[in-house]
């Protein structure tokens, strides 16, 4: 357990520096010490480990923001560590969307997986997914009640199930609601993602539903992936955190159906301590 709780707080840790880092561009040790209250030797065996997962460049005295080409696409471990507190309270806000007996469509991403762990006890439940994490949850926790479609398909490094066998199970289905994860959002690009097959998937899940709901953190305004989804216009709600400016909060408002602001900070967290994976 304590083991456990030490792999938490190194996660929660490294999501605030990359949280830091997509702000500004660059981070000091001196500065992550006072606002994670760790030590020096603490941040630097993090930098270090998002360093060797490729998600900063570690350079003297702290780190830099790395630029991702538009089909880079990272790993599920890798964003698993990424603004933990905004999927958290996005994912809450997005729960309370979803009710008893509905059929709804989960696509592959953390912050889909952090709703899936919101939803996992409402009775009742059709989930059709092409996520092997989603689908994880929803059989280990998930109420006995719950059907669960999980779809074939070519495994991404996000661990999504995608291709033609993917598309091919859900074209005859019909689901009330999808729920989907993206790599960004733009005015002009819509909601994307850097892998082609995962772009195909999810627009066949579009298709299937009565309703988009696109969960997607503040970071993902202005990032644009190779392939494009679905148009802001197509979003009956897009979910997201406060972190976005006033000038991004404005576009998105004139696109979607309903934007849904939801506040990180006011999702509990566990007081800092010095623990390390």
């Amino acid at each position: 357990m304590l083991f456990r709780s030490r792999l938490m707080l190194a996660a929660q840790r490294r999501g605030r520096i990359l949280a830091e880092l997509s702000r500004d561009g660059t981070v000091r040790v001196t500065d992550l010490v006072e606002l994670l209250g760790v030590s020096d030797m603490t941040v630097r065996r993090d930098l270090v480990a998002l360093h060797r997962d490729g998600l900063l460049e570690k350079v003297h005295g702290g780190a830099l923001a790395v630029a991702e080409p538009s089909a880079s696409e990272p790993g599920f471990a890798a964003k698993s560590v990424q603004h933990l507190r905004e999927k958290e309270a996005i994912a809450a806000a997005a729960a309370e969307m979803v009710h008893t007996g509905m059929a709804i469509a989960v696509s592959a991403g953390t912050t889909t997986h952090a709703l899936t762990e919101h939803i996992a006890r409402i009775p009742h439940l059709t989930v059709v997914t092409n996520s092997v994490w989603v689908a994880d949850v929803l059989h280990r926790t998930g109420d006995p009640t719950t059907s669960v479609l999980l779809t074939g398909g070519l495994r991404t490094p996000s661990d999504a199930l995608v291709g033609p066998v993917a598309v091919s199970s859900l074209r005859s289905l019909h689901v009330d609601v999808f729920f989907m994860g993206v790599h960004g959002m733009d005015v002009r690009a819509g909601f994307s993602t850097p892998n082609l097959l995962e772009s195909e998937t999810n627009r066949a899940m579009i298709e299937r539903s009565r309703r988009l709901i696109v969960c997607a953190d503040s970071t993902k305004w202005g990032v644009v992936g190779l392939s494009s989804m679905a148009g802001l216009s197509e979003a009956a709600v897009l979910v997201t955190d406060s972190g976005l400016s006033a000038q991004a909060s404005g576009a998105l408002a004139d696109h979607v159906g309903e934007l849904v602001v939801v506040d990180p900070l006011a999702v509990d967290d566990e007081a800092p301590e010095e623990a390390d994976a």
